[in-house]
């Protein structure tokens, strides 16, 4: 029998305006409480024991309560396994990125050899199939421009929007992705720059045909298809592996991905160098640009945790630490756009975790100013004994033994730091023990000293 795509239940359901609009009217806070509600009890789940679903409810209760500030049972713990469960499996990145059945085989057997307290799927394995029929451009990957030993995959820096084409991305996002963006970071659709603006499809709309007539664009909407096709069959997989470990009694606790409009733009379209230079440049447009992105990087955010049904959202924070830009660019032109779209979010009863990479040691102050209770700050090189003192009573801290010690060091020395780490960090409530960032490889034992860690000095009195 073929696998069929996984797919959550969105939720609150689009249903009718009286839902809607009662929905609209409950406070940031009722609208929380309703989606974490909807974690606790996730419709038409059939667990795969009673045991599986008390440990899911504990699980669930446990992030729910420390990520708004409260005392669980225990400190909880996400062990930073990322693309980690190719190399415990005995097999590499490049293998599971191909080879789906062998993802599924690795990423289970990680479920089944860790009692975690949550679980996280194998949804950031991308299909190398899927990207090798549009040839993306903007990775490189194992067997793809890097090694097939290679652990992770790599961005590839470069303008992919150039310094004047600001006015083409501000007046219409759509048209500028279409035919501007994805013919340079898909060589696939490099045809795509000669399709008319979808805008001139008016009344008898004859001559608006002709381009997709060429050969060359219609092999670009056949590389997408193919795309499609292998990505509805990774899909399947991956929904079948979240199945497992939630009938297991594992809760997933990222319901999606979200990212500050200066990284979009930093990261996706003008690379590092070129938004740097923007901010000196061409400051004006670079704000009506993140202005712009904004309420797109919103409704994606919005639409991604109703259908996971997590009301968490995870957004990694690439270019807003200290080492990147000054405080007053901070201020100037990373905050106001990212505090628009947590807002947003936090206004729909989403918990965002925001993700601070690097050391946000000059930020603690600023990022103070979101609502008690609404977020949580996820801090990678941060002082986070210092980040305690100041957010403490404002926000969920998570974090952040270092990458290095569970890489390098012993059970025993990873153990003793996160005693450490659950004695400050975890006093009053509120806080989740992690690493500061994903491991690729290393000594599984490790991973299981810090669960060993928050079971032995976690258990609150």
């Amino acid at each position: 029998m073929a696998r069929m795509p996984w797919r959550p239940c969105p939720w609150p359901r689009s249903g009718s305006v009286s839902t809607n609009m009662a929905w609209a009217g409950l406070s940031p806070e009722e609208k929380r409480s309703e989606r974490f509600k909807r974690w606790l009890s996730p419709p038409a789940v059939k667990f795969s024991s009673p045991q599986a679903g008390k440990l899911y409810k504990d699980r669930v209760t446990r992030f729910a309560k420390a990520l708004q500030l409260q005392k669980p049972d225990r400190v909880p713990c996400i062990l930073p396994a990322g693309l980690y469960a190719a190399t415990y499996a005995g097999t590499n990145l490049h293998t599971v990125m191909y080879d789906y059945d062998e993802m599924k085989r690795a990423w289970l057997k990680l479920l089944h050899d860790f009692e975690a307290d949550t679980y996280i799927p194998p949804a950031l394995v991308p299909s190398g199939r899927a990207l090798e029929a549009v040839d993306y451009k903007l990775y490189k990957w194992p067997g793809h421009g890097l090694s097939t030993n290679t652990l992770s995959y790599q961005a590839v820096e470069a303008e992919w929007m150039k310094p004047d084409e600001y006015d083409a991305l501000i007046n219409d996002p759509s048209d500028f992705w279409l035919r501007t963006y994805m013919p340079r970071v898909f060589g696939a659709l490099k045809a795509f720059g000669q399709l008319p603006p979808l805008t001139s499809f008016e009344e008898i709309a004859t001559m608006s045909f002709l381009s997709f007539g060429l050969p060359e664009v219609q092999a670009g909407f056949q590389a997408l298809l193919e795309a499609g096709r292998e990505t509805l069959r990774w899909a399947a997989v991956v929904g079948e592996v979240s199945q497992v470990a939630l009938q297991a009694g594992y809760p997933g606790i990222m319901g999606g991905l979200a990212k500050a409009p200066f990284d979009t733009l930093g990261d996706t379209l003008r690379g590092t160098q070129g938004i740097m230079m923007d901010m000196f440049q061409r400051p004006d447009k670079l704000h009506a640009a993140m202005d712009r992105i904004a309420p797109l990087a919103i409704a994606g955010a919005i639409n991604g945790v109703n259908a996971a049904n997590v009301p968490v959202i995870f957004m990694p924070l690439h270019k807003g630490a200290d080492t990147f830009m000054s405080r007053k660019q901070y201020e100037t032109f990373y905050w106001p756009s990212f505090k628009k779209v947590v807002m947003a979010l936090v206004n729909e009863g989403i918990l965002p975790i925001l993700f601070a990479e690097g050391s946000y040691n000059d930020r603690l102050d600023i990022i103070k100013e979101l609502p008690r209770g609404a977020v949580a700050w996820y801090f990678d090189k941060t002082d986070i004994f210092r980040a305690k003192e100041v957010l403490g009573n404002t926000a969920c801290i998570v974090g952040n033994v270092p990458t290095s010690l569970l890489m390098t060091g012993t059970p025993r020395e990873v153990k003793e730091h996160c005693r450490k780490l659950i004695e400050v960090c975890g006093k009053g409530g509120g806080y989740i023990l992690a690493a500061g960032a994903n491991i690729d490889e290393g000594s599984p034992d490790n991973l299981r000293a810090m669960m060993e860690a928050v079971k032995e000095y976690g258990v609150y009195r």
